[in-house]
């Protein structure tokens, strides 16, 4: 036998520590007690491995209350007889090496409950799901992908995302482009949908992607947010390999990708995590704390070590196995408050009276000092909808320590003003002004999201008023004032081209009304590619989000005109942006305004123009300012309005 060089022996001695210490020990069942094994995801689970030379899948489950658990599968005739689980003491994990089993072998854990119930459950820490409307777990291996996006992982870990453009495109998968020739469902797997959406994303400017709905779930109709199988990327479109190969190449076009992530609750499927081992072990027991009367779902028990350390494991297991950007936390809000959703009887105080969940307070801040530490550059999303101070302040500060916070406030109030009849806007013009008086609150994300395209909500194009030319130029001048707005920005798939219809998760976006170049849809394209442009060009746009530091008000009080103007400005000082929006369609004639300095402005961008679908009347692209105040400002310009116009000027 030849001898073997350092180098292999080294690799084989690692092989040999690797394929061990898939076995749980006693110091792994220690730190999850204690709710600190951040990467208990690689021994709870089913694992491919090696014992005593044979190869098979070590299998281990916690569920400290039952009384006996098998495992079933494809590979004993689903037979509970054949393959009963250890129990370890004390943290009642069941544990079992099964030889000869297979990448792709399906199980389920079956348990018999102290009641004397039996149970199915699917595995808790699979990687894998059977396709719905089957529910078994999947043997699978994760972990011999060959990731090509260092580049990208690199750069990350030395950026500050709020120093950055960001430009996120929320998506659904399944409904986004369906397959032409599948004559199945007809959605694209993981990998077709790779190599559409990035050129995709790359002609319309966007910088991030936002998928719903990629963790396994048994029913379409939810989008993903009733959750049974949290550590495994949904079957509908293909493997976990396949979701790596979409992350791979969205990084490599250097795109980031966000992904939606439930917390909050889970669903009461039999195969799923509710009553587990036959008691609450996920969830609260007193269904005042430990349900959701207005959902019908689960809520995890946040003051338990192992259900907290389940969840932060899982966002670990999604941003370090699958080289995600950020997680946009869902419902923040209802884990929030122990009263949210409920009436009075229906929910329990904390210990000192209030409504405020200590424990899910505990775990945010938990969650997020740990996960912004591992990940440097990555984010944290809150989609939390009420008032609670310090959302994105400093754990150390006495804040939850997210990176950013959906401003659910600036979303109600725009749209709202811009539902409104423009005769009426005047009455309601601080609507569209009041978001900035809090700004430099939190670190805010601007959203327009799939919630608000639902429901008989409308489309964001029927939500306009007007003809139907007058819906698309208030499209082009609302977009503008959200990109011109201080905050990180999200649009919905299918409104950057005014989808006619509400989004249904069963069809495909109208791709059809983008088929004449001339047409209105084809024109709002054209300017919403323009927009982000404009952007992702200048540092003024994103650089300075926080309070007024990037923002200032030229006129906020022009409420008989309906016209907003102000301007964005760089840390450097240079390439200032000013942004005049009209939203009225009514064209305002030698309008006067003030300007802070007395120099040439240049149009860059003009909502108006005829390839965008404007009038065109306006073609002139330098205005000189004159040296006559206005606005308290020593300089102006005189300007002409297109009714219902954006006018974007760099000085």
């Amino acid at each position: 036998m030849p001898e073997k060089k350092g180098n292999e022996l080294s690799k084989e001695k690692t092989d040999i520590v690797e394929k061990e210490s898939i076995f749980i020990t006693d110091l792994d069942e220690y730190l999850f007690g204690q709710g600190t094994h951040y990467e208990i995801y690689k021994k709870l689970g089913a694992h491919l491995t090696e014992k005593d030379k044979k190869k098979g899948v070590y299998f281990a489950v916690w569920a400290p209350n039952a009384e006996e658990v098998s495992v079933i599968g494809s590979f004993n005739n689903w037979n509970s007889e054949v393959h009963k689980m250890k129990k370890r003491e004390p943290m009642g994990v069941y544990e079992l090496f099964i030889p000869d089993v297979k990448e792709g072998e399906m199980y389920k854990y079956q348990i018999l409950s102290k009641k004397g119930n039996i149970l199915y459950k699917a595995d808790p820490f699979a990687n894998m799901g059977e396709l719905r409307p089957g529910n078994a777990s999947v043997v699978a291996n994760i972990g011999d992908f060959l990731w090509t996006d260092n580049e990208w992982m690199d750069r990350r870990k030395k950026t500050d995302n709020n120093k950055l453009p960001m430009a996120v495109y929320e998506c659904h998968i399944g409904s986004w482009m369906r397959h032409p020739v599948d004559k199945g469902e007809g959605f694209y797997n993981y990998k077709e949908f790779a190599d559409r959406i990035v050129d995709y994303l790359k002609e319309m400017n966007f910088t991030h992607i936002e998928l719903m709905g990629i963790a396994e779930h048994p029913f379409d109709g939810s989008w993903g947010y009733q959750v049974t199988g949290y550590y495994a990327p949904t079957s509908r479109y293909g493997s976990p390999k396949d979701f790596m190969y979409l992350v791979n190449k969205l990084h490599k076009n250097n795109i980031g990708i966000i992904l939606d992530w439930v917390p909050a609750h889970f669903p009461k499927d039999a195969h799923g995590l509710g009553e587990f081992d036959g008691s609450c072990l996920y969830e609260y027991s007193d269904p005042r704390k430990g349900e959701h009367p207005d959902w019908g779902t689960k809520i995890f028990d946040y003051g338990k070590n192992e259900v907290r350390n389940f969840l932060i494991a899982n966002a670990i297991f999604w941003m370090k196995e699958f080289h995600l950007d950020g997680l946009r936390v869902d419902a923040v809000a209802s884990m929030l408050y122990l009263d949210y959703g409920k009436q009075d009887g229906q929910w329990l105080p904390n210990k000192y009276g209030e409504n405020k969940n200590l424990e899910a307070i505990e775990f945010f801040q938990h969650l997020n000092s740990v996960v912004l530490k591992m990940f440097p550059g990555s984010m944290m999303i809150a989609e939390e909808s009420t008032a609670w101070e310090k959302v994105t302040a400093k754990v150390e500060d006495g804040g939850l320590g997210f990176s950013f916070k959906w401003n659910m406030g600036w979303m109600h109030d725009f749209l709202e003003y811009m539902k409104l009849d423009p005769y009426f806007r005047r009455d309601n013009h601080y609507k569209m002004t009041f978001a900035m008086s809090y700004n430099g609150s939190e670190n805010y994300m601007l959203v327009l999201s799939h919630d608000e395209v639902v429901h008989l909500k409308c489309s964001m194009l029927n939500k306009m008023p007007g003809f139907y030319k007058d819906k698309f130029a208030n499209l082009r001048v609302g977009y503008t004032y959200m990109f011109g707005h201080s905050g990180k920005k999200l649009l919905f798939m299918g409104q950057e081209f005014g989808q006619d219809h509400e989004w249904n998760e069963a069809k495909e976006l109208d791709w059809g009304l983008l088929s004449d170049p001339d047409d209105y849809h084809s024109q709002l394209v054209r300017y919403f590619k323009a927009l982000l442009n404009v952007y992702n060009k200048y540092p003024c746009m994103y650089e300075l989000d926080e309070g007024f530091k990037g923002f200032q008000w030229i006129n906020a009080d022009d409420r008989d005109n309906s016209v907003y103007s102000f301007y964005r400005k760089a840390s450097n000082g240079r390439n200032s942006l000013l942004f005049v929006l009209n939203f009225t369609p009514v064209a305002r004639e030698n309008y006067k305004l003030g300007v802070p300095k007395y120099k040439k402005y240049r149009l860059i961008l003009n909502s108006d123009e005829a390839r965008f679908g404007g009038s065109g009347i306006v073609n002139k692209k330098l205005y000189q300012a004159l040296k006559k105040p206005c606005d308290d400002l020593h300089y102006s310009l005189n300007l002409f309005l297109p009714p219902l116009s954006a006018l974007v000027f760099l000085f």
